[in-house]
């Protein structure tokens, strides 16, 4: 949950006051604008921006510009400083002697950035100098002559001033768009709407690969052999089960017989039409695969497509299929198809890959339904989209939505990976320190922290109660977990806090369990998850030689003293001296929650 995006007035969207006061469907809309022109490689959902009309980058601050054109500062004026007289010396003193050349400490090389333009070019480096010179993290604390606070503050405002401002009057640039292939859920959540059958198998599929912490990161969605061949094992099997490829026509009235056999739902969805009654074999085929085309494809089909397909039915149906056998075949060669695998934007310019185009709505229905069903648009997004006002429609579209049942594809696949939910099922307590830990409270747990996250979402509550709230979900099995009186039955339901011990989801016993040891809590895990779960500051990974903190043979004492040990190390105390206090703050809890 990084800071605040800015809104298109050039301003931070307000006081600390006016930011908590945010409604979270509000910043879901605000978010999904944010997906008509984009770039797909910075987040778990592919936003890299806020509203239609901007694009930002890394949540940058706008400068708006005044009647002359010129770009005035929103907040505060642009330091005057040069990169050549007074940022490259500063780097120079205090940060050379351990980030240059090939052993440079993080893989952070700083000699090779000569001017100012190499901040703006390398944003993800000056980012993270940025964050570690404003946390008073580097240079290191104990440096022998550590900068004077004015001169890290200035530049400190210098280097947020080059990331975080830009002039909205300037070209904007959506990034690169990745096509990202429907992982596992997606897949079989698809399935589930397109054709009516739920697909258990796709969970043998092999895993996706995630990246950022989530799986559905394009770039990293490959699409090995293995995987293809499960594909294509899949399409024969859904086919096989929804469709029923005997003859179905009705009888001719001189046969008698008992009653027909009621054909399933699937069959019905896909095969809408049949050549009788004066339509011919091509008719019907070409009408029953362009409905399904437009559904499977989440955008009309063209017609050279459906008449590939068709072809395809008249080639079964000079090898003796019926008209449901030879349909089955498109069907299936329709399900192995990229257009269907992949959620794919096509350009309608692919000889100007340079130029910045919107998103049509098909594709905007496409990025809204996987961003909160993890499935595929439904009728009435496609009706908005055929008409084109599901952008003027698009708040009372994400609402309409956060009340279905399909919603909860936002909770458990966001929140299991944002939370590391998920992470629960591989988590094992030692029982013989904590024998009241079961698979039933494990579930409770996770089932707490889900019923909250959707709670806010679907109530449009302050987004800070994610992290400070005065009520939970609880049963009576987690009720007693927690000490708390009242509760009885089963069934969760919504509970007052009084104790404002417990309050969001840092004192759920869910996120408490994950982050902790076997054994024992972990500060250090607990430091680290806030960091980078809440706070969104990875630290840098810890150096190949140094031990852990069971095998450092010197460390004796308390837990917090042998960290405090471990912090005493200049090679540790960088990363530990972010982590560890903020992970002392939750020692209040046992490694279950209690």
């Amino acid at each position: 949950m990084g800071s605040p995006h800015r809104n298109s007035t050039g301003k931070p969207s307000g006081s600390t006051a006016a930011w908590r006061a945010a409604p979270m469907a509000l910043l879901i809309v605000l978010v999904l604008g944010g997906f008509i022109l984009v770039n797909e490689d910075h987040g778990p959902f592919g936003v890299h921006g806020l509203t239609p009309s901007v694009i930002l980058a890394d949540e940058p601050r706008q400068q708006k510009s005044d009647a002359t054109g010129s770009s005035g500062a929103a907040a505060a004026p642009a330091p005057k400083l040069d990169f050549a007289r007074d940022v490259a010396p500063f780097l120079k003193r205090h940060c050379y002697d351990c980030h240059t050349g090939d052993e440079a400490q993080a893989g952070l090389v700083l000699d090779k950035y000569k001017d100012e333009a190499a901040v703006t070019a390398n944003r993800q480096a000056f980012t993270k100098i940025l964050k570690m010179l404003r946390g008073g993290l580097m240079p290191p604390p104990k440096e022998v002559e550590p900068p004077p606070k004015a001169e890290r503050d200035r530049i400190v405002a210098w280097l947020d001033w080059k990331l975080n401002y830009v002039d909205c009057g300037l070209a904007r640039d959506p990034g690169r768009v990745t096509i990202r292939r429907l992982n596992r859920v997606e897949y079989r959540n698809t399935i589930r709407d397109l054709i009516g059958i739920d697909f258990e198998d796709a969970k043998d599929f092999p895993a996706d690969d995630a990246g950022y912490g989530f799986d559905n990161i394009g770039d990293v969605l490959s699409l090995p052999p293995i995987l293809m061949e499960k594909y294509l094992e899949a399409a024969e099997e859904i086919v096989a089960k929804a469709i029923v490829t005997r003859d179905t026509s009705k009888p001719d009235g001189k046969r008698s017989g008992g009653k027909r056999p009621k054909l399933p739902e699937s069959h019905t969805r896909l095969i809408t039409v049949k050549p009788e009654g004066g339509r011919t074999w091509e008719a019907a085929a070409k009408e029953v695969l362009t409905n399904f085309v437009r559904r499977a494809y989440r955008r009309p089909p063209k017609e050279a497509e459906i008449d590939r397909l068709v072809a395809l039915t008249q080639l079964g149906k000079k090898n003796g299929e019926t008209f449901e056998g030879s349909v089955a075949l498109a069907v299936q060669a329709v399900l192995v198809s990229p257009h269907f695998l992949y959620r794919i934007e096509l350009d309608p310019e692919p000889a100007s890959p340079a130029a910045v185009r919107t998103i049509n709505e098909h594709e905007l229905a496409t990025r809204l339904s996987y961003f909160l069903w993890s499935s595929m648009p439904d009728e009435e997004l496609f009706r908005e989209a055929d008409h084109g006002t599901l952008r003027r429609n698009l708040e009372q579209q994400v609402r309409r939505m956060l009340r279905d049942d399909k919603a909860k594809a936002l909770t458990e696949n966001f929140v299991g990976q944002w939370l590391q939910l998920r992470n629960l099922d591989r988590i094992a307590p030692d029982p013989t320190r904590f024998p009241i830990w079961n698979t039933r409270l494990r579930d409770d747990a996770r089932r707490e922290t889900e019923l909250f996250f959707a709670g806010i979402v679907r109530e449009d509550r302050n987004i800070f109660e994610l992290i400070d709230a005065d009520y939970t979900f609880l049963n009576e099995r987690l009720a007693r977990h927690y000490g708390i009186s009242g509760v009885t039955g089963r069934e969760f339901r919504r509970v007052a806090l009084t104790d404002r011990r417990r309050g969001g989801v840092l004192t759920q016993a869910s996120v408490l369990t994950v982050t902790s040891s076997p054994t024992r809590t972990s500060p250090v895990k607990r430091g680290k998850w806030i960091l980078e779960q809440i706070l969104a500051t990875e630290p840098p990974p810890p150096p190949a030689n140094v031990e852990q903190l069971d095998e450092a043979k010197e460390v004796t004492g308390t837990l917090r003293q042998r960290l405090e040990q471990h912090r005493s190390k200049p090679m540790c105390a960088v990363c530990h001296n972010q982590m560890d206090p903020l992970g002392f703050g939750l020692e209040n809890y046992n490694a279950i929650g209690q």
